[in-house]
């Protein structure tokens, strides 16, 4: 049976929030933050009580529709009880004061959320980090609108989801103020903190940039220089480019991983270098806008419509810039996976493998055998439909499998069967001619 809670106390299935309105205030030295949250939500059903997502922050008052609420903390959420009971289908504004001082939270053998750099903050909010600074409905099906507020010492950049809409300073400190109109999820909401410059990016189809130390400004190009050429190329795949503008955050830190953020993705200082390890990289985060971002899964159990995508969004860019077929790269992941234990379902590995390697390389797989099943024609057909279609919302395998029996026409359900939901490798059809570089 699927498991589609993974994080069974996170998240509140009785109201859906439209709008966040944050406004925070941020003392880098003292890792201070002073901040109030607006909600504005819908209730799904009848509400005596209300639950939001926050942890290791002191809550000074709630209000909702403005009057004061009763409200306690407990572990890691806030339980608001309203005045009065608020109807199924009603709308109510919820209004939180806080402060305290932030830091990440567990997620597995890892952390996410809120992190103090070596002189700055980044805000990793995958799987479960937005409660680190911010109340919300912390699943990954209620998507909103945001506007984020954030006021910083005068020395310091700060970057934010959507459009810079206003900067003011003062004599110690400068508020930014961005705007994110399309709707997010909330473990893609973020705010990255530094000594940073902003080096516009020439040759993009839309506004990109790169936010940097002026000391790493040289060696940018090494690994992100055909950045504009990669949103090109996947904009002419998958369809337009679903937000206003591209950002890529170079920390001074080194970090493990890149991040992944609407509208952004961050990197340490130790992914600057070329080479195809940090190409992939690049072009992975880069694909996230579409696969992730505008498209998000419903339940975390179908992180392969993710990171199966990206990953094979990383092989469509090899065939494309010269280097090893999408082909070629799949054949060889597809024996380095025969070796490896076959104990994984794609469609639900569970919470403890979901960010597994085999999830990323088993879904970029299937997609592979799909298009070697359909030919490039009506695959690249069915990305296209996918990207427009759930522009901004939702989705689940099974939107995916259905959506490929509409436009291919193809019996396809043993296929899914195999890759989805049977633990054995499946075999890859075979490539009787060479599989044409995409389009």
């Amino acid at each position: 049976m699927k498991s589609l809670e993974y994080f069974p106390d996170r998240g509140d299935r009785s109201y859906a929030v439209a709008h966040y309105d944050l406004t925070l205030s941020y003392n880098v030295d003292t890792n201070q933050l002073r901040a109030t949250a607006v909600l504005l939500a819908e209730a799904v059903t009848g509400l005596d009580e209300l639950r939001l997502d926050l942890s290791g922050l002191r809550v000074r008052k709630v209000t909702v529709d403005g009057s004061g609420a009763r409200y306690a903390v407990k572990r890691q959420h806030l339980l608001v009880r309203p005045r009065r009971r608020i109807k199924a289908g009603e709308w109510f504004r919820v209004v939180v004061s806080y402060n305290g001082a932030p830091r990440p939270l567990p997620d597995g053998d890892d952390e996410c959320g809120w992190e103090e750099l070596d002189d700055g903050v980044l805000v990793a909010g995958q799987t479960n980090g937005s409660p680190s600074w911010f109340p919300c409905n912390d699943r990954p099906d209620d998507k909103a609108t945001y506007r984020i507020e954030l006021t910083a010492p005068n020395a310091y950049h700060v970057v934010a989801n959507g459009v810079c809409t206003s900067q003011y300073r003062s004599a110690s400190t400068t508020t930014w103020v961005y705007e994110q109109r399309e709707p997010m999820a909330t473990y893609l909401a973020t705010v990255q903190i530094g000594r940073y410059m902003v080096h516009p990016v020439d040759g993009s189809p839309v506004p990109m940039s790169a936010v940097l130390p002026h000391r790493l400004l040289s060696r940018y190009g090494s690994a992100f220089g055909r950045q504009p050429e990669m949103l090109d190329f996947y904009a002419r795949l998958f369809g337009p480019y679903p937000f206003a503008a591209y950002t890529v955050v170079i920390t001074d830190d080194s970090l493990e991983i890149p991040l992944e953020a609407q509208g952004m993705s961050t990197f340490g200082s130790n992914f600057l270098t070329s080479g195809w390890d940090n190409v992939r990289l690049v072009a992975h985060e880069l694909s996230h806008q579409w696969f992730g971002n505008s498209l998000t899964l419903a339940s975390w159990s179908d992180i392969w419509l993710h990171e199966g995508f990206a990953c094979y969004c990383e092989w469509l860019w090899s065939e494309e810039s010269g280097g090893r077929s999408a082909d070629e790269r799949a054949r060889d992941h597809w024996r380095k996976l025969a070796d490896k234990p076959q104990d994984l379902l794609l469609v639900d590995p569970g919470p403890d493998l979901m960010f597994d390697d085999r999830v990323y390389k088993r879904g970029a797989l299937l997609l592979h055998a799909l298009r070697l099943s359909v030919g490039d024609d009506m695959f690249f057909l069915l990305l296209r439909t996918w990207v427009e279609r759930n522009r901004y919302g939702s989705v689940t395998s099974e939107m995916f499998e259905s959506l490929a029996a509409e436009v291919t026409a193809e019996p396809l359900a043993d296929l899914f069967d195999a890759w989805l939901r049977r633990r054995p490798l499946p075999s890859l059809p075979a490539a009787d001619e060479p599989v044409p570089r995409a389009r």
